[in-house]
């Protein structure tokens, strides 16, 4: 389907052949400058300054901050976490690179399946434990076994809330590593860091028995429950809950559900024609603005809700997208990757504003700051795009498809490859150096 309306179409790229995507295998890990090929790298000021060719010895860090990539010994996965100055990134371990020199400060003696990293901790697991580190210099905080097999970890408010394989769901004291509840009986059709249990605050949630369940995650006494189906009935797999202003919004199949966040009572549902893979994604009114809560269908349809009572403002037909991921609502614009294109769409009425077509799938999320949008592909592309009219700033050509969901902090963005190389690049100039200081 195509986009309703009528909208600019940004410029798209060709592929490069087969050769240019080709990772480099057999390189040592460590930090390089990022080398820009011919035709890899298009930014808006052609004058900027040439950056050394990899292999070349990396000069130390000066007023000006240079790009940076990292090269890692196994696979990257996931989206980096940008974090009082480093960066942290999973392949096979937790690695934390300074985001200025891309240096490697340390790096997790334990292979880390999941990681979160919140309140000045990195928690993670290998699998049959859930250990706790220092965020700044990776020490040892606590470290415990597991009776089971860790496949989500998720933490808030000073709690951990992990999901173990055969339905099970602990809730551990994040500052000292103590269990204070577990239960079992959660679904174990879809045992992903994505439908795991969640903690919000308070609460934790997770689907079980064809319900959602929302637990105290201090105490582990249930709050209240509320039916969602079972996770193989027509895709209704509960998505990540949202609470804002004492409302949980969350999708279960082709349902939007606006559940009080006291007492899960429904306060308004909204049913689609086709499920819904990814969570609600929610704006606060603002000014003239009444907010709003979006959603896409796994047929690209973008739906904008009322908040207060569920109504339908407007619906907009793009590509079909299996993203799990919501929308990204910012400046008043609603941005989305559906097929190989992004498309963005007045936020307030759903009025096309441009799509941008790469040469291959739209990966993971966009990353909207400072008037740009910043998006992966499974072109091996990190396109840059500005936000108002999708004209193309630069784009980076990796040596694989990009990972995850590029992140946008302080002028910079990340972004991980499946060449195991982790890219920092100016957000502005891409591979251009910066005048900020590093």
């Amino acid at each position: 389907m195509q986009l309703a309306g009528s909208a600019p179409i940004g410029p798209g790229l060709r592929v490069a052949d087969a050769a240019e995507h080709k990772a480099v295998s057999g390189a040592a890990p460590g930090t390089e400058w990022v080398r820009r090929r011919a035709g890899a790298h298009r930014a808006g000021d052609p004058a900027q300054a040439a950056v050394p060719a990899q292999g070349t010895t990396a000069p130390a860090p000066s007023a000006e901050w240079r790009p940076w990539r990292f090269r890692m010994s196994n696979d990257v996965w996931g989206t980096p976490v940008v974090a009082g100055g480093l960066l942290y990134v999973t392949s096979f371990e937790v690695h934390a690179l300074d985001v200025a020199s891309g240096r490697r400060e340390f790096k997790t003696r334990d292979v880390a399946w999941t990681m979160a990293v919140a309140g000045g901790r990195i928690h993670a697991s290998d699998g049959p434990s859930l250990f706790a580190l220092d965020a700044a210099d990776g020490s040892d905080r606590w470290r415990t076994p597991i009776d089971g097999w860790v496949y989500a970890v998720r933490t808030d408010a000073g709690t951990v809330v992990t999901g173990t394989r055969g339905g099970g769901v602990q809730a551990w004291d994040a500052g000292r590593g103590m269990l204070r509840w577990e239960r079992g009986g959660a679904q174990t059709e879809f045992e992903s860091p994505d439908s795991g249990p969640t903690v919000v605050g308070r609460a934790v949630y997770y689907q079980g028995g064809g319900q959602l369940h929302a637990v105290d995650a201090l105490t582990g006494a249930e709050m209240w429950s509320y039916p969602v189906g079972e996770p193989g009935a027509a895709g209704a797999m509960p998505t990540r809950p949202v609470v804002e202003d004492g409302v949980v919004y969350l999708t279960a199949g082709t349902r939007v559900l606006a559940l009080d966040a006291r007492s899960g009572t429904e306060r308004w549902r909204f049913d689609a024609p086709a499920v819904i893979f990814a969570p609600p994604a929610y704006v606060a009114a603002s000014g003239s603005s009444g907010g709003g809560v979006y959603v896409a269908d796994h047929l690209g349809t973008v739906y904008a809700l009322d908040p207060a009572g569920g109504r339908e403002r407007w619906r907009i037909a793009t590509e079909p997208r299996q993203s799990v991921e919501p929308v990204v609502v910012a400046a008043g614009a609603v941005h989305l990757g559906a097929g190989s294109a992004l498309y963005t769409l007045d936020a307030s009425d759903g009025t096309p504003r441009w799509r941008f077509a790469a040469q291959g799938e739209v990966v993971g999320s966009p990353a909207v700051a400072d008037g740009r949008v910043h998006f992966g592909s499974k072109d091996h592309c990190l396109y840059t795009v500005d936000a108002q009219g999708g004209q193309l700033r630069w784009r980076l050509e990796t040596g694989g498809e990009i990972t995850g969901s590029p992140v946008s902090a302080d002028g910079v963005v990340y972004a991980c490859s499946k060449d195991r190389c982790v890219y920092a690049l100016d957000a502005t100039k891409g591979t251009g150096a910066s005048s900020r200081r590093a």
